[in-house]
Parts: C-alpha cells; sequence; structure tokens
C-alpha cells in the first residue's frame, strides 16, 4: 500500500491518512508534521523552512526532497506508507517516482510493481478550505494567508493531478462530506487495488 494524498491545505488530507495508515498499520508520513517539528526544534531546517512557511509559500524542492528521502529509508516504511504533503510539484512527483524505484531497487526487488502507488486527491470548495482552516487556529492560519496558500496550490500542486491521472495512478474524492463517508469510500475504493 503506497499511497500519496493530495488536496488543498484544509482538504482532510492529514485526518484521512491517520486512519487509514492506521487501519491498514503503515506509517502516515507528514512533510508539515515533520516540517513543523523541526520549526519548533529550530534546526537548521526548521529555521530555513520558517520563512517560506509564515510567507504561505511552499518550502523549496531541495529541503522536502531531503526530508523525504531520508524518512522512505527507515525500516517502518518497507512495507508501505500513505504520504501526506508530499509531492507538491510535478518536479518533486518525477524526482520521488525515481526514488521510489530506487528504494523498492535497493532491496533486490526491481519490477515495476514495486514503483506503483496511488495518488488520492481531496476535492473541497475553497470557501469550505478556508472556513475550516481558520477553525483550526494554527499561529500560520489566517484569511490572507490561507488564500495565499490555495492560490500556491493551485499554481503549483494542481497540476500534479494531471501527472498522477495521466498514468493512471489518481483516485478523485469528494472531500466535502461527512469524515466516515470519505474514510469508508477510501477503503472500499483502494483495497480493491491493494
Amino acid at each position: 500500500m503506497k499511497l500519496i494524498f493530495m488536496g488543498p491545505p484544509g482538504a482532510g488530507k492529514g485526518t484521512q491518512a491517520q486512519i487509514l495508515a492506521s487501519h491498514w498499520k503503515i506509517p502516515h508520513i507528514s512533510t508539515g508534521d515533520i516540517l513543523r517539528a523541526c520549526v519548533v526544534a529550530k534546526t537548521a531546517l526548521g529555521l530555513k523552512a520558517k520563512a517560506y512557511m509564515d510567507a504561505g509559500e511552499l518550502v523549496p524542492d531541495e529541503l522536502l526532497m531531503d526530508i523525504v528521502q531520508e524518512r522512505m529509508n527507515q525500516p517502518d516504511a518497507s512495507a508501505g506508507w500513505i504520504l501526506d504533503g508530499f509531492p507538491r510539484t510535478v518536479a518533486q512527483a518525477a524526482f520521488f517516482d525515481k526514488l521510489l524505484c530506487d528504494v523498492s531497487g535497493a532491496g533486490g526487488s526491481t519490477s515495476g510493481k514495486d514503483c506503483a502507488l496511488r495518488a488520492v486527491n481531496l476535492e473541497v470548495p475553497d470557501n469550505i478550505l478556508v472556513a475550516r482552516l481558520l477553525s483550526r487556529g494554527r499561529l500560520d492560519d489566517n484569511e490572507e494567508t490561507i488564500r495565499r496558500r490555495l492560490q500556491v496550490y493551485r499554481e503549483q500542486t494542481e497540476p500534479l493531478i494531471e501527472f498522477y491521472s495521466a498514468r493512471q495512478q489518481l483516485v478523485a474524492v469528494d472531500g466535502d462530506r461527512d469524515m466516515e463517508l470519505i474514510t469508508a469510500e477510501l477503503q472500499q475504493s483502494l483495497s480493491i487495488d491493494s
């Protein structure tokens, strides 16, 4: 089970990823959580990332790629995972595709199936997203920053929908429903292919 959870900020990626990771007993890898932990710990990476996050901008590819590569090499990720918050650009997706095949190949297996993954896109209207994000009460969530993050998402991350759709790896889900309905649909649609 190798899944990427996509969707704009506030779509419910983290919530659904946690539920399903627990259900399937695989790690939920959230680049946002890793970055926030680095910021709190005031690591070199955290200090670099904080300036971008505070401005509502995406953290540069090279910083995220280092984090992801390090995390994917940990033993608990060998049996599968749900990745939340990466990739966010087509360049990152191309890097990740190569990384996945390298990690799979490192275990002695080079079949194309080991490089296969599914990308889940949670679709939610912008007005719902803004309301959800404002209700979270995070320090970096004010309406101006949220709207900037949504704009950045549309410009830089939405092209991933076409990237994964063209590879027949995309699963689109209506994220503006009760959490339980979304979870049930994801379990059903993803379990068929696992």
